[in-house]
């Protein structure tokens, strides 16, 4: 897979989600706290604030939530780190 990096006019998705969002429903990946599982990094759902656990966790409950919902962007949620990615267009948002 190719990704690239694009600025925020080249994502028509950004429109339909909140990017002021920056709180979680639940502080670790909300699935996994359910199961008892360990994760490795944490997305934030920026439709619906579901944090999930990302694509190197056993679970990745974060691409999951994506193919159940069709909410197109995840923030990163880990402090620190500022890139979003739009899981429609497969890019990383900067």
């Amino acid at each position: 897979m190719s990704e690239q990096i694009k600025n925020s006019n080249q994502c028509g998705h950004l429109k339909q989600v909140d990017l002021a969002k920056d709180v979680g429903n639940t502080k670790g990946c909300e699935e996994c706290e359910k199961i008892g599982s360990n994760w490795v990094h944490l997305q934030l759902c920026l439709t619906c604030g579901r944090v999930g656990c990302c694509d190197s966790s056993p679970n990745k409950h974060g691409t999951k939530h994506y193919h159940c919902t069709r909410h197109p962007i995840i923030n990163s949620y880990e402090p620190g780190e500022f890139w979003k990615w739009c899981y429609l267009d497969q890019i990383f948002i900067e």
